[in-house]
C-alpha cells in the first residue's frame, strides 16, 4: 500500500486538485505526516494543479461563452450567488472560494464571462491558490501528525477514531 501511495499518489492530487477538491490534500497531508509522501511536493502539485485548473475554468468561459453559459444554465441559484459574492467583495471572492463547495468551480467560468482583466485574474489566482494550498496542506500535515500520535497512543481505538473523524470531516463538506 505504501508503494501505491507514493507512485499515484501525487499524481491522484494533482487530478483532483486540478478540480478545486481539497479532500485530496488533506489526505495526502495525513499521508506526509506518516512519510508516505513529501509535504512539500504535495503542497506544490496541489497548488500547481488547483492554479491551472482555475485559469483552464476562467478562459473555457472567456474563450466558448456559449458553451460556459450552456454548461451552466442548469446552476442558476450558484451563479446568481456568485455575482453577488463577486460584486459585494471583490477580489476576496477568489481567495475564500477555494474554501467554498459548490461554487469554487463556477467562480472562475463566471468571472470569465466578465471583462475582468486576465492578467489580474492569473495573479490573483496563482496567490489565491498559494494560501489555499499552504493553509490546508500544511493544517492536514500537523493534524494528520496529531492524529497519527493519538492513533499510536490508543491504538485499540485507532480505527475508530479515525472513522470519526473521516465522518466529522464528510459531514463538514457535505453541509458545505
Amino acid at each position: 500500500m505504501e508503494a501505491f501511495i507514493s507512485d499515484w499518489g501525487y499524481l491522484a492530487l494533482a487530478l483532483y486538485s486540478f478540480g478545486g477538491g481539497m479532500v485530496a490534500l488533506i489526505i495526502a497531508g495525513i499521508f506526509s505526516a506518516s512519510g508516505e509522501l513529501n509535504i512539500l511536493y504535495v503542497v506544490g502539485v496541489a497548488v500547481v494543479s488547483n492554479f491551472i485548473g482555475d485559469q483552464f475554468l476562467f478562459y473555457l468561459a472567456r474563450n466558448n461563452k456559449a458553451y460556459a453559459k450552456n454548461m451552466m444554465s442548469n446552476m442558476g441559484r450558484k451563479i446568481a450567488l456568485s455575482h453577488i459574492l463577486i460584486r459585494k467583495y471583490g477580489v476576496w471572492v477568489i481567495f475564500v472560494k477555494k474554501y467554498i463547495y459548490g461554487v469554487k468551480t463556477i467562480i472562475p467560468l463566471v468571472i470569465g464571462l466578465t471583462k475582468y482583466d486576465a492578467k489580474k485574474f492569473i495573479i490573483i489566482n496563482a496567490l489565491a491558490s498559494m494560501v489555499w494550498g499552504v493553509v490546508v496542506g500544511v493544517s492536514a500535515y500537523y493534524l494528520g501528525q496529531l492524529l497519527l500520535d493519538s492513533l499510536e497512543e490508543y491504538k485499540n481505538y485507532g480505527f475508530v477514531l479515525l472513522g470519526v473523524l473521516l465522518l466529522i470531516i464528510f459531514l463538514i463538506f457535505k453541509r458545505s
